[in-house]
């Protein structure tokens, strides 16, 4: 390794400088003073802990993403969080063990192996909630307007969401009895979005008529509400068992346009991110310009199970990051004063009291060149500020 190389960091991490930095410092503050006026309650798990622990109950893609270390006094491995939402569902499950209703917040670097996209990071600043002991509509209208809320106080514009609702294609699979080989397979056709493969699979692999249809119908169920409302009663009338959580996307969609009149709401009922791990209603936003969701989450139910307490779970994340990269909060200007080198126990006590009131305060060393906006000088024997 030469020299030069030393200085090279690891492929999707990165360092944040100043004046970044500061940006990003004063983002988390107002998101975290948000949430907690919103009644959540900030927890910080641990970055380091048992593996056993920190990927029960997650799908496979956690488990790929998670860097893996033996603990030397046990002998046991360990991983570095890669997400911060199994864990929150642990505190909540066994470290807490509230009775009710439980909303905890997170602001924290998470690390992952392999980073979950082309733009993503491998250091991640994840903030977000979750929301726990309550399954019905209300719920998920709370985290989705928490989520919608925090980007629009992050100055993140030109917001368009997607929901979606993985019980839709349970329902649909189990009343099929499809094999898991045929979920794969439809997998990867849903990814693709196109309807004529579907519906060559469906006539294909499904022997009754109305299930064929309703398989092939599941491609058309993306797009805008309104124009969904013929596809989704169809649907319904085809398959009975996808009628409450059809109705449930569709009550939820209804409050959260009437709160965020200017956001765009959008169905996607192909959209199974997270299958394995998310258990009802997931959603998205989406902003131009931008190839990723800027933030995202789901309903999870049942996780918490595995820690001996099964709690109905929703909640969403986002890096914070990249909402500082793309929102146009602005940061608070600070006034910086510039004192002189003087050990005058008056001035050192002034200095203090300025800082104490938030102005930035240096006291330049040798030829420190400082662009300062005030200065302090002594005139007529007392310290003053005097504009630059």
């Amino acid at each position: 390794m030469t020299s030069a190389d030393r200085w090279l960091l690891p492929d999707g991490i990165e360092e944040v400088l100043p004046p970044q930095a500061r940006r990003i410092e004063q983002l988390r503050r107002r998101l975290l003073d948000q949430l907690d006026n919103s009644g959540y309650d900030l927890v910080i798990p641990p970055a380091l802990e048992y593996l056993d622990s920190l990927l029960t109950g997650v799908g496979k893609d956690l488990d790929l993403r998670t860097f893996k270390v033996t603990d030397q006094l046990s002998g046991r491995l360990m991983g570095l969080s890669a997400d911060t939402t199994p864990q929150v569902a642990r505190i909540d499950a066994h470290s807490l063990a509230p009775e009710g209703i439980s909303r905890l917040s997170y602001c924290r670097t998470v690390f992952h192996a392999k980073a979950s996209s082309l733009l993503a990071s491998r250091t991640p600043t994840q903030i977000g909630a979750e929301l726990y002991g309550e399954a019905g509509v209300g719920a998920d209208v709370e985290i989705i307007s928490l989520m919608l809320t925090l980007l629009e106080s992050a100055g993140v514009q030109q917001v368009h969401l997607d929901l979606g609702h993985v019980g839709v294609f349970r329902a649909l699979a189990a009343k099929a009895g499809i094999s898991a080989e045929q979920q794969r397979e439809l997998f990867d056709l849903l990814k693709l979005k196109c309807a004529t493969d579907l519906e060559a699979w469906a006539a294909r692999e499904i022997q009754d008529a109305a299930l064929a249809e309703a398989f092939a119908l599941l491609i058309r169920l993306q797009g805008d509400r309104q124009k969904l409302d013929a596809a989704i009663s169809r649907m319904a009338e085809l398959v009975p068992e996808t009628s409450a959580e059809l109705a449930h996307i569709q009550q939820v969609a209804e409050q959260l346009a009437l709160r965020f009149p200017q956001t765009s709401l959008y169905f996607d009922l192909t959209e199974l991110r997270g299958y394995n791990y998310h258990t009802g209603l997931v959603f998205a936003a989406y902003i131009p310009g931008y190839g990723d969701a800027i933030a995202q989450g789901g309903r999870y139910d049942e996780t918490g199970a595995v820690f001996g307490r099964a709690r109905p779970a929703t909640g969403f994340s986002a890096d914070l990051k990249v909402l500082a990269r793309f929102g146009t909060y602005q940061t608070e200007a600070k006034q910086t004063v510039v004192a002189p080198n003087d050990n005058d126990p008056a001035l050192w006590q002034l200095i203090a009291q300025l800082r104490e009131q938030g102005k930035r305060v240096v006291v330049p060393l040798n030829d420190d060149a400082i662009r300062a906006d005030l200065y302090l000088k002594k005139l007529d024997g007392q310290w003053q500020l005097v504009e630059a």
